[in-house]
């Protein structure tokens, strides 16, 4: 069975989310056996695919944040695309990301489509008004043969923003990619003694209530700080709540590889997920193989992913994070029992299991 990818994704990401499920995948499909991928893609530096095992592309300007970059590689990579459907040379076509261009030349072959969240739907102020993503995947979801959910919450969500027909919506959950007894990498020079944050710092990601909430927990502890792990430098009005809340000196901000964040997670006290929506979430996975004690949003799909492995509070309540966090933090039975739960919880997810039901649902498609 051949399965053909689009270039969307893969020449839009250097790092992130959507791309490392496609690369995962595909991963997962060479132990499976059965299941034959191509990507559609001429250019891309993209870091998943760079040693080219799946694809024959040009790793072109790799090094270099050039304007227009991707508009650039759109102008080779749509074209071959087009080219490749018309081909037909496949069974199934899953595109990697919202565009709809191939609609046009797909024919009567059956497509899959995976939805990860739906937070352009859920926060559409955070979008521009020229922002055709919800309006592309409400269209594709409609047009799909098959869809993959990437958790119960999201398809909830999908049924109850779009109406989409619960029937044809598959649930495939994600698995784990980091494995840091093999993160050999030297130690970074980190405070001895923090709660980490992990990614984006946008408004859903609720970091501005968890710095509020942290913030008389550090003014009592001055040896206590906050490791900001990803997520850009620190904007104005982050420094201005620092410095209102007398906390500057404890707050840092680092960019990351995986061997980096492996070692933020596993010397870390706690990792605090605050977020108001996600549509899986990916760190909780990473804190579970580092054994770091997770705090977690009890929001969208947080609980369904972490189980039993997390302490929760409201992510709307800063006091109800806030005790969270100092009860887990002067808790050292509750740390390690966190650990024990979530090195368990993990063993429920794997790329291969994501591979072997993905196939099933390919499978399901061409039926």
């Amino acid at each position: 069975m051949k399965i053909q990818f689009d270039h969307q994704i893969f020449a839009s990401q250097k790092y992130g989310g959507v791309s490392r499920y496609f690369y995962e995948l595909m991963k997962g499909f060479d132990i499976i056996k059965g299941v034959e991928t191509d990507i559609s893609l001429l250019l891309s530096n993209n870091h998943y695919i760079s040693e080219k095992k799946y694809t024959n592309h040009i790793n072109f300007l790799s090094e270099k944040e050039l304007r227009g970059k991707h508009r650039l590689f759109n102008l080779f990579n749509k074209p071959n695309s087009v080219h490749i459907l018309k081909k037909q040379n496949f069974e199934i076509f899953h595109p990697t990301y919202y565009e709809t261009y191939f609609l046009k030349y797909i024919g009567t072959k059956p497509f899959v489509l995976t939805v990860y969240d739906m937070i352009h739907e859920k926060f559409p102020d955070m979008f521009g008004i020229n922002d055709k993503t919800s309006k592309n995947k409400k269209l594709l979801t409609e047009r799909a043969t098959k869809i993959i959910a990437i958790s119960e919450s999201t398809k909830k969500d999908l049924v109850e923003i779009f109406g989409t027909d619960e029937s044809k919506i598959e649930v495939v959950y994600l698995g784990n990619s980091m494995f840091p007894e093999l993160k050999t990498g030297a130690k970074l020079k980190i405070p001895n003694k923090y709660v980490l944050f992990v990614g984006s710092r946008c408004r859903y990601k609720n970091f501005e209530k968890f710095i509020k909430s942290m913030s008389p927990i550090l003014n009592k502890d001055k040896n206590l700080c906050v490791i900001c792990a990803g997520g850009g430098k620190f904007n104005f009005k982050e420094l201005e709540i620092f410095s209102s809340l007398n906390i500057v000196t404890q707050i840092t901000q680092y960019n990351f590889d995986d061997t980096t964040l492996a070692n933020f997670y596993q010397n870390a006290q706690l990792f605090v997920f605050p977020s108001l929506y996600e549509g899986f979430g990916i760190p909780i996975l990473e804190s579970f193989a580092c054994q770091c004690p997770l705090l977690c949003s009890n929001k969208s799909s947080l609980p369904e992913v972490a189980g039993n492995g997390a302490y929760y509070f409201d992510p709307y309540s800063e006091e109800s994070m806030r005790n969270t966090i100092i009860k887990v933090l002067e808790d050292q039975h509750l740390q390690d029992e966190l650990r024990q739960k979530g090195t368990e919880r993990l063993e429920q997810f794997s790329w291969k299991k994501t591979a072997i039901e993905t196939k099933r649902i390919y499978e399901s498609a061409i039926k």
